[in-house]
Protein backbone atom coordinates (compact mmCIF):
# COMPACT_ATOMS: atom_id res chain seq x y z
CA UNK A 1 0.00 0.00 0.00
CA UNK A 2 1.68 3.15 -0.92
CA UNK A 3 0.97 6.67 0.88
CA UNK A 4 2.71 8.97 2.42
CA UNK A 5 1.98 11.35 5.48
CA UNK A 6 2.63 15.13 7.40
CA UNK A 7 2.43 16.24 10.88
CA UNK A 8 1.70 19.85 10.96
CA UNK A 9 2.70 22.18 13.99
CA UNK A 10 2.59 25.61 14.32
CA UNK A 11 2.13 25.50 10.60
CA UNK A 12 5.94 23.38 10.41
CA UNK A 13 4.93 20.37 8.57
CA UNK A 14 6.97 17.37 8.80
CA UNK A 15 6.87 14.04 6.63
CA UNK A 16 6.13 11.04 8.42
CA UNK A 17 5.53 7.57 7.65
CA UNK A 18 1.89 6.32 6.98
CA UNK A 19 1.97 3.53 10.05
CA UNK A 20 3.77 6.24 12.21
CA UNK A 21 0.54 9.06 11.21
CA UNK A 22 -1.78 7.01 13.87
CA UNK A 23 0.02 7.90 17.06
CA UNK A 24 0.88 11.18 16.35
CA UNK A 25 -0.17 14.23 18.23
CA UNK A 26 -0.36 17.44 16.45
CA UNK A 27 -2.41 20.37 14.73
CA UNK A 28 -3.35 18.29 11.59
CA UNK A 29 -1.90 15.09 10.70
CA UNK A 30 -2.65 14.11 7.35
CA UNK A 31 -2.50 10.68 5.72
CA UNK A 32 -2.72 9.72 2.16
CA UNK A 33 -3.33 6.76 0.33
CA UNK A 34 -2.77 6.05 -3.08
CA UNK A 35 -3.98 2.64 -3.90
CA UNK A 36 -6.74 0.45 -5.38
CA UNK A 37 -5.25 -2.47 -3.13
CA UNK A 38 -7.97 -4.59 -1.17
CA UNK A 39 -6.05 -3.99 2.28
CA UNK A 40 -6.66 -0.62 2.18
CA UNK A 41 -9.61 -1.11 3.27
CA UNK A 42 -8.66 -3.21 6.04
CA UNK A 43 -6.09 -0.73 6.92
CA UNK A 44 -8.71 2.08 7.44
CA UNK A 45 -11.31 -0.15 9.31
CA UNK A 46 -8.20 -2.41 11.47
CA UNK A 47 -5.41 0.17 12.12
CA UNK A 48 -7.41 3.52 11.32
CA UNK A 49 -10.76 2.47 13.45
CA UNK A 50 -12.90 4.39 10.97
CA UNK A 51 -16.54 3.89 10.72
CA UNK A 52 -17.02 1.29 8.19
CA UNK A 53 -19.81 3.69 6.44
CA UNK A 54 -16.69 6.01 6.11
CA UNK A 55 -13.97 3.06 4.82
CA UNK A 56 -16.40 1.82 2.06
CA UNK A 57 -16.81 5.44 1.00
CA UNK A 58 -12.99 5.86 1.30
CA UNK A 59 -12.57 2.80 -1.12
CA UNK A 60 -15.63 2.74 -2.94
CA UNK A 61 -14.94 1.82 -6.86
CA UNK A 62 -17.67 4.14 -8.80
CA UNK A 63 -17.99 7.78 -7.26
CA UNK A 64 -19.59 11.24 -7.84
CA UNK A 65 -18.61 13.96 -6.26
CA UNK A 66 -20.63 14.67 -2.46
CA UNK A 67 -20.04 15.84 0.93
CA UNK A 68 -21.69 14.18 4.13
CA UNK A 69 -21.78 15.11 7.65
CA UNK A 70 -21.14 12.35 9.49
CA UNK A 71 -20.56 12.80 13.29
CA UNK A 72 -18.16 15.23 14.01
CA UNK A 73 -16.36 15.07 10.82
CA UNK A 74 -17.17 15.15 7.05
CA UNK A 75 -16.81 13.01 3.77
CA UNK A 76 -15.98 14.44 0.81
CA UNK A 77 -15.34 13.16 -2.57
CA UNK A 78 -13.71 15.61 -5.06
CA UNK A 79 -13.06 15.16 -9.23
CA UNK A 80 -9.66 16.43 -11.03
CA UNK A 81 -7.73 15.96 -13.80
CA UNK A 82 -5.12 12.88 -13.54
CA UNK A 83 -1.84 12.25 -15.04
CA UNK A 84 -2.67 9.00 -16.37
CA UNK A 85 -5.02 8.97 -19.40
CA UNK A 86 -8.31 7.93 -18.50
CA UNK A 87 -11.35 6.71 -20.07
CA UNK A 88 -13.30 9.27 -22.10
CA UNK A 89 -16.43 8.11 -20.18
CA UNK A 90 -14.70 9.34 -17.20
CA UNK A 91 -12.32 11.84 -17.37
CA UNK A 92 -11.56 12.79 -14.43
CA UNK A 93 -10.29 10.99 -11.20
CA UNK A 94 -11.27 11.53 -7.56
CA UNK A 95 -9.97 12.06 -4.16
CA UNK A 96 -11.90 10.80 -1.39
CA UNK A 97 -11.80 12.86 1.79
CA UNK A 98 -12.45 12.16 5.51
CA UNK A 99 -11.91 14.81 7.64
CA UNK A 100 -12.36 15.80 11.52
CA UNK A 101 -10.96 18.22 13.64
CA UNK A 102 -7.09 17.12 13.52
CA UNK A 103 -7.02 14.86 11.32
CA UNK A 104 -7.46 14.19 7.44
CA UNK A 105 -7.28 10.85 5.52
CA UNK A 106 -7.29 11.08 1.53
CA UNK A 107 -7.34 8.32 -0.70
CA UNK A 108 -7.16 8.33 -4.50
CA UNK A 109 -7.36 5.42 -6.97
CA UNK A 110 -5.66 6.82 -9.88
CA UNK A 111 -2.38 9.82 -9.47
CA UNK A 112 -4.20 12.89 -9.16
CA UNK A 113 -2.44 16.24 -10.45
CA UNK A 114 -3.74 17.83 -7.35
CA UNK A 115 -2.27 15.99 -4.93
CA UNK A 116 1.51 17.05 -5.77
CA UNK A 117 0.24 20.48 -5.28
CA UNK A 118 -1.19 20.70 -1.78
CA UNK A 119 2.06 18.96 -0.76
CA UNK A 120 3.75 21.56 -1.98
CA UNK A 121 1.58 24.28 -0.03
CA UNK A 122 1.86 21.87 2.96
CA UNK A 123 5.38 22.05 2.78
CA UNK A 124 5.72 26.19 2.72
CA UNK A 125 3.78 25.97 5.89
CA UNK A 126 -0.06 27.35 3.96
CA UNK A 127 -1.73 24.82 5.68
CA UNK A 128 -2.36 24.40 9.09
CA UNK A 129 -6.28 22.84 10.01
CA UNK A 130 -8.55 20.38 7.83
CA UNK A 131 -10.05 23.18 6.59
CA UNK A 132 -6.95 24.17 5.13
CA UNK A 133 -6.29 20.96 3.80
CA UNK A 134 -9.70 20.60 1.90
CA UNK A 135 -9.88 24.34 0.99
CA UNK A 136 -6.24 23.95 -1.06
CA UNK A 137 -7.38 20.61 -2.43
CA UNK A 138 -10.56 22.66 -3.58
CA UNK A 139 -8.06 25.09 -4.78
CA UNK A 140 -5.77 23.07 -6.50
CA UNK A 141 -8.14 20.82 -8.15
CA UNK A 142 -10.32 23.79 -9.90
CA UNK A 143 -7.42 25.85 -10.91
CA UNK A 144 -5.59 23.07 -12.65
CA UNK A 145 -9.31 22.58 -14.54
CA UNK A 146 -9.46 25.97 -15.07
CA UNK A 147 -7.22 25.89 -18.07
CA UNK A 148 -8.24 22.88 -19.40
CA UNK A 149 -12.12 24.39 -19.66
CA UNK A 150 -10.12 27.57 -21.17
CA UNK A 151 -8.53 25.31 -24.04
CA UNK A 152 -11.86 23.67 -25.12
CA UNK A 153 -13.02 26.63 -25.54
CA UNK A 154 -10.32 27.91 -27.73
CA UNK A 155 -10.15 24.55 -29.59
CA UNK A 156 -14.01 25.59 -30.63
CA UNK A 157 -12.96 29.03 -31.58
CA UNK A 158 -10.51 28.05 -34.08
CA UNK A 159 -13.26 25.28 -35.43
CA UNK A 160 -15.84 28.18 -35.78
CA UNK A 161 -13.22 30.37 -37.63
CA UNK A 162 -11.94 27.25 -40.04
CA UNK A 163 -15.97 26.50 -41.00
CA UNK A 164 -15.69 25.11 -44.69
CA UNK A 165 -17.69 23.08 -46.75
CA UNK A 166 -14.56 20.90 -48.03
CA UNK A 167 -13.49 20.07 -44.49
CA UNK A 168 -16.78 18.84 -43.09
CA UNK A 169 -14.89 15.34 -41.67
CA UNK A 170 -12.32 17.01 -40.05
CA UNK A 171 -13.96 19.67 -38.10
CA UNK A 172 -16.65 17.56 -37.01
CA UNK A 173 -14.37 15.03 -35.44
CA UNK A 174 -12.67 18.40 -33.61
CA UNK A 175 -15.98 19.33 -32.76
CA UNK A 176 -16.82 16.51 -31.44
CA UNK A 177 -14.34 15.54 -29.60
CA UNK A 178 -14.44 19.12 -27.80
CA UNK A 179 -18.16 18.29 -27.11
CA UNK A 180 -17.66 14.67 -25.38
CA UNK A 181 -14.65 16.57 -22.94
CA UNK A 182 -17.32 19.13 -22.35
CA UNK A 183 -19.95 16.63 -21.14
CA UNK A 184 -17.56 14.60 -19.72
CA UNK A 185 -16.51 17.56 -17.36
CA UNK A 186 -19.73 19.23 -16.77
CA UNK A 187 -20.52 15.58 -15.32
CA UNK A 188 -18.79 16.23 -12.58
CA UNK A 189 -17.92 19.89 -12.28
CA UNK A 190 -21.85 20.69 -11.40
CA UNK A 191 -22.32 18.46 -8.30
CA UNK A 192 -18.90 19.13 -7.19
CA UNK A 193 -20.01 22.68 -6.72
CA UNK A 194 -22.91 21.52 -4.33
CA UNK A 195 -20.70 19.39 -2.70
CA UNK A 196 -18.39 22.53 -1.71
CA UNK A 197 -21.40 24.78 -0.86
CA UNK A 198 -22.02 22.00 1.37
CA UNK A 199 -19.08 21.61 3.09
CA UNK A 200 -18.53 25.43 3.43
CA UNK A 201 -21.99 25.50 5.33
CA UNK A 202 -21.43 22.47 7.42
CA UNK A 203 -21.45 23.40 11.20
CA UNK A 204 -18.12 22.90 13.12
CA UNK A 205 -15.05 24.36 15.22
CA UNK A 206 -12.84 22.61 12.28
CA UNK A 207 -13.57 24.72 9.75
CA UNK A 208 -12.33 28.49 10.36
CA UNK A 209 -13.93 31.51 8.51
CA UNK A 210 -11.76 31.74 6.32
CA UNK A 211 -11.89 28.12 5.31
CA UNK A 212 -15.43 28.47 4.21
CA UNK A 213 -14.51 31.68 2.39
CA UNK A 214 -12.15 29.73 0.19
CA UNK A 215 -14.25 27.02 -0.11
CA UNK A 216 -17.42 28.93 -1.44
CA UNK A 217 -14.95 30.70 -4.18
CA UNK A 218 -13.49 27.18 -5.80
CA UNK A 219 -17.78 26.45 -5.56
CA UNK A 220 -17.80 29.88 -7.29
CA UNK A 221 -15.24 28.99 -9.70
CA UNK A 222 -16.32 25.67 -10.17
CA UNK A 223 -20.18 26.75 -11.22
CA UNK A 224 -18.03 29.25 -13.72
CA UNK A 225 -16.73 26.23 -15.19
CA UNK A 226 -19.60 24.69 -15.48
CA UNK A 227 -21.42 27.52 -17.55
CA UNK A 228 -18.55 27.65 -19.55
CA UNK A 229 -18.77 23.76 -20.67
CA UNK A 230 -22.65 24.47 -21.01
CA UNK A 231 -21.77 26.96 -23.36
CA UNK A 232 -19.31 25.34 -24.80
CA UNK A 233 -21.41 21.91 -25.24
CA UNK A 234 -24.29 24.33 -27.04
CA UNK A 235 -22.00 25.99 -29.76
CA UNK A 236 -20.40 22.87 -30.15
CA UNK A 237 -23.86 21.48 -31.30
CA UNK A 238 -24.62 24.47 -33.03
CA UNK A 239 -21.29 24.19 -35.08
CA UNK A 240 -22.12 20.17 -35.86
CA UNK A 241 -25.77 21.48 -37.43
CA UNK A 242 -23.84 24.40 -39.35
CA UNK A 243 -21.37 21.59 -40.69
CA UNK A 244 -24.38 19.42 -41.94
CA UNK A 245 -26.21 22.22 -43.60
CA UNK A 246 -22.92 23.30 -45.37
CA UNK A 247 -22.38 19.22 -46.61
CA UNK A 248 -25.86 19.11 -47.51
CA UNK A 249 -25.90 22.29 -49.45
CA UNK A 250 -22.79 21.14 -50.98
CA UNK A 251 -24.61 18.10 -51.76
CA UNK A 252 -27.60 19.58 -53.20
CA UNK A 253 -25.31 22.33 -55.43
CA UNK A 254 -23.30 18.80 -57.36
CA UNK A 255 -26.44 17.41 -57.70
CA UNK A 256 -28.12 20.58 -59.20
CA UNK A 257 -24.74 20.50 -61.54
CA UNK A 258 -25.46 16.45 -62.65
CA UNK A 259 -29.24 17.44 -63.22
CA UNK A 260 -28.12 19.88 -65.43
CA UNK A 261 -25.81 18.16 -67.05
CA UNK A 262 -28.07 15.58 -67.45
CA UNK A 263 -30.80 17.87 -68.83
CA UNK A 264 -28.33 19.37 -71.32
CA UNK A 265 -27.83 16.04 -72.76
CA UNK A 266 -31.11 14.24 -72.69
CA UNK A 267 -32.49 15.38 -75.80
CA UNK A 268 -29.05 15.00 -77.38
CA UNK A 269 -28.82 11.78 -75.94
CA UNK A 270 -32.64 11.17 -77.80
CA UNK A 271 -31.73 12.36 -80.99
CA UNK A 272 -28.46 10.35 -81.27
CA UNK A 273 -30.15 7.28 -80.40
CA UNK A 274 -32.59 7.73 -82.88
CA UNK A 275 -30.31 8.09 -85.43
CA UNK A 276 -28.68 5.43 -84.73
CA UNK A 277 -30.32 2.85 -84.86
CA UNK A 278 -29.48 0.53 -87.68
CA UNK A 279 -32.82 0.34 -89.65
CA UNK A 280 -33.98 1.64 -92.80
CA UNK A 281 -36.29 3.97 -93.26
CA UNK A 282 -35.14 6.45 -91.16
CA UNK A 283 -35.87 10.86 -92.80
CA UNK A 284 -32.97 11.78 -94.38
CA UNK A 285 -30.62 8.96 -94.10
CA UNK A 286 -29.44 8.63 -97.50
CA UNK A 287 -28.90 12.63 -97.53
CA UNK A 288 -25.20 13.95 -97.87
CA UNK A 289 -25.97 16.72 -95.37
CA UNK A 290 -27.82 14.64 -92.99
CA UNK A 291 -24.84 13.91 -90.69
CA UNK A 292 -24.06 18.24 -90.30
CA UNK A 293 -27.61 18.75 -89.88
CA UNK A 294 -28.07 16.43 -87.19
CA UNK A 295 -24.54 17.84 -85.65
CA UNK A 296 -25.85 21.35 -86.07
CA UNK A 297 -29.33 20.47 -84.40
CA UNK A 298 -27.83 18.82 -81.65
CA UNK A 299 -25.50 22.27 -81.08
CA UNK A 300 -28.57 23.96 -81.27
CA UNK A 301 -30.14 22.22 -78.79
CA UNK A 302 -27.89 21.92 -76.02
CA UNK A 303 -27.16 25.82 -75.98
CA UNK A 304 -30.87 26.33 -76.18
CA UNK A 305 -31.23 24.27 -73.16
CA UNK A 306 -28.41 25.92 -71.44
CA UNK A 307 -29.85 29.21 -72.15
CA UNK A 308 -32.99 28.41 -70.85
CA UNK A 309 -31.33 27.22 -67.58
CA UNK A 310 -29.32 30.13 -67.34
CA UNK A 311 -32.46 32.72 -67.69
CA UNK A 312 -33.79 30.98 -64.62
CA UNK A 313 -31.05 31.04 -62.91
CA UNK A 314 -30.56 27.51 -62.39
CA UNK A 315 -27.00 28.05 -62.48
CA UNK A 316 -26.81 30.27 -59.06
CA UNK A 317 -25.85 28.22 -56.12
Amino acid sequence: MSGFGFRITDGKAARIDVQDALGCTADLVWVHLSTTAEHAQTWLRDEAKLLDYVVDALTATETRPRCEAVGEGAFLNLRGRSKEELDTSDLLASVRIWAVKGRVFSVTRKPLIAVAEVEKMVERGEVRDPGDLIAAFATAITADLDPDVATLGDELDDCEEQLDANRVFELRRAVSKVRVAAIGYKRFLSPQRAALEKLAALPGDWLADDDRLHLAAAADRAARMAEELESIRERAALIHETLTDMRAEQIDSRSLIISIAAMVFLPLTFLTGLYGMNVKGLPYAEEPWAFDAIAAACVLIAVGVVAYFTMRHWFRR
